[in-house]
């Protein structure tokens, strides 16, 4: 088993219960078990047209999944949640995102691991921090914690 650390966002309907379904939905997947979860943080969104803001939460899973079979699966349960294609960094009513998947590092055009801009945005570290403030980011060799302080 590979431990792997998500972001979850949603700015559209009732962001709390569409955060508290994809948990549940991952959770449901074969091969994923879902170990742990932050709170709910309210954040402004980052780029993009004018939207509400996002609540955002992070978790930590277990799982056999490949990274690229695990952005797959993200996928379908975005849909099956109700996302809709849109504008780049547009609203959304459920994003998921793979940030971690063990120290593993993947740069290519459809999967970015770890996540690309995680290190810059609170709405990610803050969130991981709270689940998980010594794990370390295996390109910048920091962990959460250190990350999290220099971004504040």
């Amino acid at each position: 088993m590979t431990k792997v650390y998500a972001g979850l966002g949603s700015n559209l309907g009732n962001r709390k219960a569409n955060l508290v379904r994809a948990i549940t939905r991952i959770d449901a997947c074969n091969d994923i078990c879902v170990k742990g979860e932050s709170g709910f943080l309210e954040t402004k969104p980052v780029g993009g047209p004018p939207q509400p803001d996002y609540l955002n939460c992070a978790i930590v899973l277990d799982t056999e999944i490949e990274p690229h079979e695990l952005l797959k699966e993200f996928k379908k349960i975005e849909t099956e949640l109700g996302r809709k294609p849109g504008v780049r960094w547009g609203p959304r009513i459920i994003d998921l995102d793979i940030l971690l998947y063990g120290d593993r590092v993947i740069n290519d055009h459809n999967l970015k691991i770890p996540h690309e801009s995680m290190h810059k945005r609170i709405f990610v570290l803050e969130p991981l921090c709270e689940i998980s403030p010594d794990i370390r980011h295996p390109v910048l060799r920091k962990n959460i914690s250190e990350l999290l302080e220099e971004l504040k």
